[in-house]
């Protein structure tokens, strides 16, 4: 008998890569989408049902009992990620209670598993190689409603019996990026012949493209992997090389301007992530 996936997020930067993967497994997916978002669902292959809601966030344990009747594992991708935004708001607070409505309705139906998405800032920062070993230390409202659903969940879902992962990301790129992020904006201006404004790009970080991270949540959610898992390169890089190495396939490296923009100086000098695990 097939599994019963259901997946939140399915149309954002990351859930719709985790939905990609999914739909080359032998699995019955179900989705839950806000409405009118539908839409942007284009291939429904192994899509058995989905839920349209006003707010997932906003749902009581009695609909996500409802949603997760027969349910094997639920993937929840969904958060607030607005670039430029996210970090800050008010609106991380209503996702970490949303979650915990999610985690109690899977609980109520018998959900064998559940994944979380998590994040690499939940991390004590200034330690650079970050292992799942690595204290925790959120700084920003984001991280801390991420470390408090982690912390909530991990001991409660052990309790219950239910296996619990939770995939913490790095810093991703790829197909979908919001135009604000770094490459589509580095790109967006190489492609305008326009010179691109940067910061000294000495900062290290561990980049991954989107794509590899959903095929390792897919294969997390539908394998034995339980715990903190970092979803990471473990390659550090310096942005100033991750810029060039994109320009350079458009060889117009002499369009980068390092120094442009001033420094962050809060930004952590180094953020690279140790994998533990699974194979990155």
């Amino acid at each position: 008998m097939k599994r019963k996936i259901l997946l939140t997020g399915a149309t954002g930067f990351v859930g719709r890569q985790i939905l990609k993967f999914l739909q080359d497994k032998d699995v019955d997916i179900i989705l839950v989408v806000r409405k009118g978002w539908q839409k942007k669902i284009i291939n429904r292959k192994n899509v058995t049902s989905v839920f349209l809601t006003k707010d997932l966030f906003g749902e009581d344990v009695k609909w996500w009992t409802d949603a997760c009747s027969e349910v094997d594992v639920v993937i929840h991708a969904a958060w607030y990620a607005e670039p430029g935004r996210y970090l800050l708001s008010d609106k991380n607070i209503d996702c970490l209670q949303g979650t915990i409505n999610i985690a109690k309705g899977a609980v109520f139906s018998d959900v064998k598993k559940i994944v979380g998405i998590g994040t690499c800032f939940e991390y004590d920062l200034t330690q650079g190689l970050l292992s799942i070993n690595t204290p925790l230390k959120p700084l920003t409202p984001y991280a801390a409603s991420k470390t408090a659903t982690y912390l909530a969940l991990e001991g409660w879902l052990t309790h219950k019996k239910v296996d619990f992962s939770w995939c913490r990301l790095f810093y991703l790129f790829g197909e979908g990026e919001d135009c604000r992020r770094l490459v589509p904006y580095i790109k967006s201006k190489l492609k305008e012949n326009k010179q691109v404004e940067l910061t000294s790009g000495n900062q290290i970080r561990d980049f991954m493209d989107v794509s590899d991270a959903g095929r390792l949540i897919t294969e997390i959610s539908l394998g034995k992997d339980v715990g903190p898992i970092n979803i990471c390169s473990g390659i550090p890089i310096t942005v100033r090389q991750f810029a060039e190495d994109i320009a350079s396939a458009y060889d117009r490296k002499d369009l980068l301007r390092f120094g442009a923009r001033s420094d962050n100086f809060t930004d952590p000098p180094c953020v690279v992530g140790v994998c533990g695990g699974i194979d990155c």
